[in-house]
């Protein structure tokens, strides 16, 4: 109602907000509240609702308390930082039965922004990153028009392990990026190895197959299309393609994710010489399925539900549709052959939403709901995700219901977890998406995550948050994790990044990023960056209100350049070649002055990486 204010059950009233610069701008040094009181009387039970649609069409309200009452009456809205222009202050008659006359004042407050330190510097040895993105210049796979490289919105990366060659997934394109470690610091050379039937992408997802667990490096591209996908794999990095069935059914219509690894004991029948069991999972709004390959993803067996039991005091009891909200995360799958599928939104025993997993111990025959008891569902949110260590000790990231970004770890499938740890807190995140978690060692993991240390509403078109890329390791099972800063000098966005689907202009990212680990434990993060050309130093620019380059979807890999890795075997080590390190940190010698990365002044320049 608010959106039209019609007569009789709406009365609107336009108000100016004139800041001294422009709000990006004014607000980096500042903050203001803008403050609505609305009081009336009236003579029978009545409840007025208030809003504030802001120049950028947002919504704000309704105000508080949301009550009804006779006589004397009130409700307040405070926003915080609003943007410079015209807004509408709206009451709207939420229960009002007779005509009733209210009286508004405003009041802007402004005030100079507190001061926060600077999160400390990366201690000596702590991970550091080099981002690549994809260059303009990608010759383009045939048939096609350009190599998709702005259009990597939820973007999937996989490495073969064998050949080091990374795959980013940008739309239907299949990017494939290699590395030159002689160069200091490394190069990457790009091209495009899209499959030639990724005809259709609804949504795109990549997964590789790789040493990790000892697969055999195949890599999937995926493209979905109604109730199945356009399923295709290759088994020499992109040179050539086998399409497949696509998908078991029934399958759902939306989100799909493929994953693949051991089997769990006893294996089945049908397993055929592939080492691996491969899974395709699809949400199908109430509900998912789940479908098996053992064939290396030729063929697939039929599509189980996977929201079918939930823990409830231990025990595993049958439950109705519903207990998880169809949205999933990636499938992830254990040394053990336990399937994993993360979700943002679980019932738990007392029917409270929770993030959690879908596990399976039989191969994906039947499927267990357990969630994070000290988690709770943020509302919209975005995925998160499970990752094994090689132990099974699983490590689960998500953001909470506060918008932080809290990871979990659990010791027996998810029966038991142990406390959540904050991985944004060394630089004061007070807004996280896009949870992403790699795990090596049974000790060691990587937790990757969007954040920013703005509060506020992330999908109001008035948020004003600069976002990076940060990732979080532990060395100890989770006890202890560090935090670092990717992308220290370049936003992958400024403004809102909206979770609720449809078209909207800060929509560009889409729904999620990933991460994976090459042979030596180097971690690498897919991601799309936002904020690219001249976003990057205006701060002026923003996803809602534009340019181009404040909505871009730039496919870019950050890859691990110093630091331990996921992989004890390498520490001492530049992930696999020798730098004279005996510290254990697998120093960056070299850095590269164009991310902010800087290079340890004590390393001798020749030695060998």
């Amino acid at each position: 109602i608010q959106d039209t204010c019609p007569p009789v059950l709406c009365d609107n009233h336009d108000l100016t907000i004139v800041l001294p610069t422009s709000a990006a701008t004014f607000y980096k040094t500042n903050t203001a509240k803008l403050t609505l009181k609305y009081t009336w009387n009236s003579t029978v039970p009545t409840d007025l609702d208030i809003f504030a649609i802001s120049p950028n069409a947002a919504d704000h309200g309704p105000g508080s308390p949301d009550d009804t009452s006779t006589g004397a009456g009130e409700e307040d809205l405070t926003l915080t930082d609003p943007v410079d222009g015209l807004w509408h202050i709206r009451s709207v008659a939420a229960t009002a039965p007779v005509p009733t006359a209210a009286h508004v004042v405003a009041t802007l407050t402004v005030a100079p922004r507190p001061t926060t330190p600077p999160p400390p510097p990366p201690a000596p040895g702590a991970p550091a990153f080099i981002s690549y993105p994809a260059p303009d210049n990608i010759p383009a796979a045939l048939g096609s028009s350009s190599a998709g490289q702005h259009s990597a919105g939820e973007p999937s990366i996989g490495v073969n392990w064998n050949t080091g060659k990374a795959f980013i997934e940008a739309g239907n394109h299949t990017l494939r990026v290699t590395f030159n470690d002689a160069s200091k610091p490394a190069s990457a050379a790009w091209e495009d190895k899209r499959s030639p039937f990724a005809r259709v992408s609804l949504d795109p997802i990549l997964f590789t197959d790789d040493g990790h667990f000892g697969g055999p490096n195949r890599t999937f591209s995926s493209q979905l299309n109604g109730v199945t996908s356009e399923l295709s794999f290759t088994d020499d990095d992109g040179n050539t393609w086998l399409p497949t069935q696509g998908s078991g059914q029934p399958a759902g219509v939306d989100h799909q994710t493929v994953g693949g690894g051991p089997y769990a004991s006893p294996a089945p029948a049908t397993r055929t010489a592939y080492p691996h069991a491969i899974y395709y999972c699809s949400q199908d709004i109430a509900t998912a399925f789940c479908s098996r390959s053992d064939d290396g993803g030729l063929t697939f067996g039929p599509g189980v539900p996977i929201y079918t039991f939930t823990t409830v005091n231990g025990v595993d009891l049958p439950v109705a549709p519903g207990t998880c909200g169809g949205l999933h995360g990636h499938v992830r799958v254990s040394p053990d052959g336990a399937v994993y599928v993360p979700n943002e939104r679980c019932k738990d025993a007392s029917n409270v939403d929770r993030p959690g997993v879908a596990v399976s111990a039989d191969n994906g025959l039947t499927w267990t709901v357990r969630t994070v008891p000290d988690a709770q569902s943020i509302s919209p949110g975005s995925d998160p995700s499970v990752a094994a260590g090689a132990n099974n000790t699983i490590y689960f990231g998500y953001v909470n219901a506060d918008g932080h970004a809290k990871i979990a770890v659990s010791h027996d499938r998810g029966v038991h977890w142990l406390k959540s740890k904050d991985a944004g807190t060394p630089f004061r995140i007070q807004n996280a998406e896009f949870a992403e978690v790699i795990a090596g060692d049974d000790n060691r993991a990587a937790f990757a995550f969007l954040g920013t240390p703005t509060a506020g509403d992330t999908q109001s078109g008035d948020f004003f948050g600069v976002w990076h890329l940060y990732v979080a390791f532990t060395y100890d099972g989770g006890r202890r994790w560090t935090t670092v800063d990717a992308t220290p000098s370049d936003p992958v966005q400024r403004g809102c990044i909206w979770n609720q689907g449809g078209s909207n202009p800060c929509r560009n990212l889409l729904d999620f990023n990933d991460i994976t680990v090459d042979k030596f434990g180097r971690v690498l993060v897919g991601y799309a960056d936002g904020c690219t050309g001249s976003c990057v130093t205006d701060a002026s620019q923003n996803a809602s209100a534009g340019p181009a380059s404040a909505q871009d979807a730039l496919a870019t890999i950050s890859r691990q350049a110093g630091g331990r890795g996921l992989f004890a075997a390498f520490d001492g080590t530049q992930f696999g070649t020798r730098s004279g390190d005996d510290e254990g940190g697998g120093k960056l010698c070299f850095g590269d002055p164009a991310t902010g990365v800087t290079g340890d002044q004590d390393c001798d320049d020749d030695r060998q990486h």
